[in-house]
């Protein structure tokens, strides 16, 4: 099933609504066009519906992998844990030299996260075993920023595009 969506003037989907499709999708496996696979180089992703106005993705990990610190280019999200458990590092910060403290939240199967379009986190598979988490973009993801805390500040390492970089 093709999610599609139109959302009012701005084309934004708000965080919530997305959190939703994202359990809609974590609850039927059967709706993926793919069944994850595990990668022990780098997390494993794969595009699963592509819309305009939302995106879904499916994403493995395998102990230790990680995403780095990075935003959504603008876009709101949100994502379901599928499978095992997922960390995720927030910050407060949302431009380079802010100061940018780290929370830390554990995100266990079964438990979802919704985010603004100025959010910026890491998440990782700090567990031991496999984990599988489905995830939602609106609008569709075109730019990802990477971060750095150096000095206790928020520091670019790179901005990477749709179609160039990922």
């Amino acid at each position: 099933m093709t999610v599609s969506i139109e959302p009012a003037h701005d084309h934004r989907v708000p965080s919530q609504e997305l959190l939703s499709i994202a359990r809609w999708y974590a609850s039927r496996p059967d709706r993926w066009s793919v069944a994850p696979r595990f990668d022990p180089d780098r997390r494993w992703y794969h595009l699963i519906s592509d819309d305009p106005h939302v995106q879904v993705w499916l994403l493995s990990w395998l102990p230790g992998q990680t995403t780095g610190l990075h935003d959504h280019g603008g876009s709101s999200g949100a994502f379901v844990v599928v499978q095992g458990t997922l960390r995720e590092h927030t910050t407060t910060a949302h431009q380079p030299g802010d100061p940018a403290p780290l929370a830390e939240l554990t995100v266990p199967t079964g438990v979802g996260r919704s985010f603004g379009p100025h959010y910026i986190h890491q998440v990782t598979n700090a567990s031991s075993e496999p984990a599988v988490s489905l995830h939602v973009y609106g609008p569709a993801l075109r730019q990802m920023t990477r971060y750095r805390v150096e000095d206790g500040r928020l520091h670019v390492t790179a901005v990477e595009r749709a179609g160039v970089d990922w």
